[in-house]
């Protein structure tokens, strides 16, 4: 009956589980999702409830209710081999999960009886009846969730396995699931400098407690490279090759530690080998196409004349690789800005427009992200287009956005640039000297600024919103 009905609504909904955590299908690539979930319970050998209760999620997201009720089945199998003395305890989520895809299958009995489940593990757990109860291992499995449907999500990530470290501070687990968090939480600008690197203390951390997690001694390897520490870095990269020579995910960030070091070639046996273990990774052949681009770099820096042939190979090999991850992941935001300039350096002009355009319409892009596409997107027209005011137009658009991340400073530095050359030039207009006195002001430059936007209202002395921008500028 619909009473019943209603009120089964309202208990689901205070249910701790995947369909409660306002997780959105529109921020992640589903297909990619199922795929990284199953490469690690492939690879990580021992498979985790929480894999499969993500895993149903993800099925149900792509109407499969009954492949998500197998996944479930799943998750209670692993958790009575690995805390058969918990059962309750470590099955709220699989059975909240249970309960949701049940009613969503409209077969509101069974829905109704992993609802009664939940409450009475909950009963037997704390002393107030109630649905929620905060027990740690939620808290981070709702952390882990959070951190595979991207970076929208990361703040959120982090403030449960903050929580969950609250209540068990020396949880390899959850310390590990911090670290990972705040790794992918810093921006470019600031991975560069100790003070602002809140990753550091927390991946040395989760090292210690798991030393055998190989993945998270790559992300303290690849930290220590930011900072400079590069030898420190490498004895981990080392470390975490010997321990687990065929794992790809360790792999891939070896790779990179290698690249980023100049080692290019090194970086590509690596990336073969993990490519021989999953084939189908578009992450490795991103990080194969920046090897071929690094050599092109490369060969660009060290020969006066790099021969035509060679370069040309270079190219094809990047662009290759890159087109590989952009026909398979549409919403891979990175391989399209990498592929367009690809494109771009080798003139391939109607290409580099379509892959910009493709990227620019990706429908989870975060605001650094849509920062860095008026920084590349800029650049192309400035110096491809050779369209000096499409470009301005882009990097102005990208000041709008965050303040202080690494592409703003990108936007900022690019356009005064631009604009110093056309004052020096003559070109300069009203809305010229505007924009640059408005860039004065962001770098606390007053006098510059004062001077910029006199020039402006000289220029164009009746324009109306001119005159009342400078002086709101000034004031500020």
């Amino acid at each position: 009956s619909t009473i019943s009905k209603n009120s089964l609504k309202s208990s689901l909904e205070q249910l701790d589980c995947h369909f409660t955590w306002d997780l959105q299908e529109q921020d992640v690539d589903l297909e990619e999702l199922e795929e990284t979930v199953g490469d690690q319970i492939a690879f990580f050998g021992k498979s985790k409830p929480e894999h499969y209760n993500l895993l149903s999620y993800v099925c149900h997201l792509k109407n499969s209710n009954e492949e998500a009720l197998r996944n479930l089945q799943k998750a209670e199998e692993a958790v009575k081999k690995i805390h058969p003395d918990e059962m309750d305890r470590r099955s709220l989520v699989t059975w909240g999960n249970y309960a949701w895809i049940y009613y969503h299958m409209e077969r509101y009995e069974e829905a109704q009886l992993y609802v009664s489940k939940v409450e009475t593990s909950c009963k037997k757990l704390s002393s107030p009846a109630q649905q929620k109860i905060e027990l740690p291992e939620i808290c981070a499995e709702q952390g882990w969730a959070l951190l595979k449907f991207g970076r929208k999500y990361y703040e959120r990530a982090k403030n449960c396995f903050e929580n969950a470290l609250e209540k068990e501070p020396n949880n390899p687990e959850f310390n590990t699931g911090y670290a990972i968090t705040m790794y992918r939480l810093e921006d470019y600008l600031y991975r560069r400098c100790e003070d602002l690197s809140p990753s550091l203390k927390p991946l040395k951390r989760a090292v210690e407690l798991n030393p055998d997690d190989t993945f998270t001694l790559t992300l303290l390897a690849l930290k220590l490279q930011d900072l400079k520490q590069v030898d420190e870095g490498e004895k981990y990269i080392e470390e975490a090759m010997q321990k687990t020579p065929c794992l790809p995910y360790a792999l891939r960030y070896a790779a990179k530690f290698y690249r980023r070091k100049g080692e290019v070639d090194k970086a590509l046996k690596i990336l073969e080998k993990a490519l021989a273990v999953t084939p189908r990774s578009v992450f490795l052949h991103h990080q194969i196409g920046l090897c071929y681009r690094a050599k092109l770099c490369q060969l660009q820096e060290t020969t006066r004349y790099p021969p035509q042939r060679q370069v040309d190979e270079l190219m094809r090999l990047s662009i290759f690789h890159f087109k590989t991850v952009t026909d398979q992941k549409t919403k891979f935001f990175a391989a399209h800005i990498d592929l367009a300039q690809m494109y771009a350096q080798g003139k391939r002009y109607e290409e580099a427009e379509e892959t910009f355009r493709k990227a620019s319409q990706i429908n989870i892009l975060s605001s650094q992200d849509k920062q860095q596409f008026c920084y590349s997107y800029g650049n192309y027209l400035r110096f491809q287009m050779k369209s000096e005011s499409e470009a301005i137009k882009y990097y102005t658009e990208g000041l709008k956005m965050e303040k202080d991340s690494y592409y703003f400073h990108k936007c900022k530095n690019a356009l005064k640039k631009l604009l110093e050359q056309r004052v020096q030039r003559g070109l300069a207009d009203a809305t010229d000297f505007a924009t640059l006195g408005f860039i004065h002001n962001l770098d606390d430059e007053k006098q510059k600024a004062a001077e910029c936007y006199e020039q402006a209202v000289a220029l164009c002395p009746n324009n109306e919103y001119l005159s009342t921008l400078c002086e709101l500028q000034l004031s500020i």
